[in-house]
């Protein structure tokens, strides 16, 4: 299995974890170690070059997708465009929470970094919102609400940089900031920035994330 291949590469993993994934040690100290969630249709080598990019030496997890649309991997199923199953988000964020717990225990690593693109960031947006403390931050880009009544969540202190599109085609500006109101009404501390370009990433999410995490 792919999974087996993947987490038996590393020593650190003692058993096959619950996801697919790929694992990058860290190799520079102090820096928190980077989850990163693909978009529709990526896996777990799309977002690798952007991690390394924006956190260079940071440990790096990323799984694929457990949900599959049309060929493509996803992390949760939906009804149409920008229409959510959210029995199946609160599933799959349960899963995600469960994956994270398991490959902190097999590599060593403390509370990741969330990094997210589109269906990514939506998973993440999740899971920071049904399981705080899993998480130490997440940087949310092209993120939309994951649940419509969100949950009552204590995020107090946790760092969330949302980055959306001004001409996006798929996330509507306003549920943009509205899922950045609703994580900082949670109390996270949400840097949102509205970046003049449409769903795909640009060369100012590069650079703003990797000021973001710099700081952190």
């Amino acid at each position: 299995m792919i999974e087996e291949n993947l987490t038996r590469a590393h020593p650190n993993a003692a058993r096959p974890l619950s996801f697919v994934h790929r694992f990058e040690p860290a190799r520079a100290p102090g820096k928190a170690p980077l989850l990163l969630l693909h978009g529709t249709g990526g896996d777990e080598s799309d977002l690798l070059p952007l991690g390394q990019a924006v956190a260079p030496g940071a440990a790096l997890l990323s799984p694929r997708g457990k949900v599959m649309e049309g060929g493509m991997p996803r992390f949760f199923r939906r009804l149409a465009e920008g229409v959510f199953d959210e029995a199946d988000v609160r599933l799959r964020a349960g899963e995600l929470a469960d994956f994270i717990a398991e490959a902190r225990a097999a590599y060593g690593l403390p509370a990741p970094i969330a990094l997210g693109f589109s269906n990514g960031a939506n998973i993440a947006a999740a899971v920071l919102e049904l399981y705080p403390g899993v998480l130490a931050g997440a940087v949310l880009l092209r993120a939309m609400v994951p649940l419509k009544a969100a949950p009552k969540a204590d995020l107090a202190g946790t760092p969330v940089l949302i980055l959306s599109g001004a001409v996006d085609p798929i996330v509507p500006a306003d549920n943009a900031a509205r899922l950045a109101a609703t994580l900082e009404g949670m109390g996270a501390q949400v840097r949102h920035q509205v970046l003049p370009v449409g769903h795909g990433l640009s060369q100012a999410d590069l650079t703003l994330t990797q000021s973001w995490l710099a700081e952190r």
